[in-house]
């Protein structure tokens, strides 16, 4: 089986969730019409990564400021229950295409945000979420963290997917929860724009065998509305310059890295280059020393076999 994938970097519309889901949609008319079965968009690609934002908050103080900013944002992150859900899960079956995008998240149980990745099926809506299960530094701040719970995986018609946020995937056993389930997609969206981050993806390719796509925003300073222009005063101009990447679960790039520039990634996936690849290396098979090692993500859901 081959399968087309779209890899997104772009730029959101920062700070307003309306018309960066516009843009989603058109992008994925788009690609879709070119016969793409599956299309990932960048971590919090809605409403956009908060990247040079302290929200006013320093150890024992916070601001007025600060606090207006994260309500800014609140007001424009995803909600599952609403109508924000409906309309991608529209999108995903209208256009007949997979869909994973990272989103915040907020939820009407408490005041907490999440950076998280929706998995979409054209059939069956929503399969699941994986949020964040340790942000990274200050943003401690702005997003909650979750449990094992949220280490989703799915069975689906393209094959197995699931993935980690960000750093995330510089945690070993959660990239071995991973791997565990027999993931064959591996889906990473990122705020790393680091030439670093390209050994990262091939890594966990030749890691976990499988195919990998790594997913960042593109985003200049001057993009930013005029509102938040000091936060990002003291940035360079290209200070999210990308570096998205498809690569094969040999560890050889396929697509990318794309630095610099927005753009879609593109690329036919052959699901048997999965098996090929484990002829001398299986990390959960004839590789993985069973008698030695024993491994368990507690509360980490069975992988979700789509109907």
């Amino acid at each position: 089986m081959t399968i087309k994938v779209a890899v997104v970097q772009d730029a959101p519309v920062f700070f307003d969730k309306e018309k960066t889901l516009q843009k989603v949609e058109a992008i994925t008319k788009q690609y879709a019409s070119d016969g793409c079965q599956l299309i990932v968009f960048p971590e919090s690609f809605v409403p956009g990564y908060p990247r040079g934002f302290s929200f006013g908050g320093t150890i024992g103080n916070r601001t007025d400021k600060g606090r207006q900013q994260y309500t800014d944002y609140y007001n424009n992150s995803i909600d599952l229950e609403s109508e924000d859900l409906t309309r991608l899960e529209s999108l995903s079956k209208k256009q007949n295409i997979y869909m994973v995008i990272g989103v915040t998240e907020k939820q009407n149980t408490n005041g907490s945000l999440y950076c998280s990745m929706l998995f979409l099926s054209p059939t069956n809506g929503l399969l699941g979420v994986h949020r964040k299960i340790k942000p990274t530094g200050t943003e401690r701040l702005v997003w909650a963290e979750a449990g094992a719970e949220s280490l989703v995986t799915f069975d689906t018609k393209i094959g197995k997917l699931g993935g980690l946020i960000c750093w995330e995937n510089y945690m070993p056993l959660a990239r071995m929860s991973m791997y565990q389930k027999g993931v064959e997609i591996y889906i990473a969206p990122t705020a790393d724009s680091r030439e670093q981050w390209t050994a990262t993806m091939r890594q966990i390719a030749l890691e976990g065998r499988c195919f990998v796509l790594g997913c960042n925003q593109y985003m200049t300073t001057s993009m930013y509305p005029t509102t938040y222009k000091d936060e990002v005063a003291a940035q360079k101009e290209n200070f999210c310059p990308g570096g998205s990447v498809i690569v094969s679960p040999l560890g050889k790039i396929i697509q990318g890295p794309l630095f610099d520039k927005a753009g879609v990634l593109v690329a036919e996936l052959d699901m048997e280059d999965i098996k090929r690849s484990k002829l001398d290396f299986d990390v959960i098979g004839h590789y993985a020393r069973h008698d030695l090692f024993d491994f368990k993500a507690d509360g980490q859901p069975e992988m979700k076999k789509e109907k």
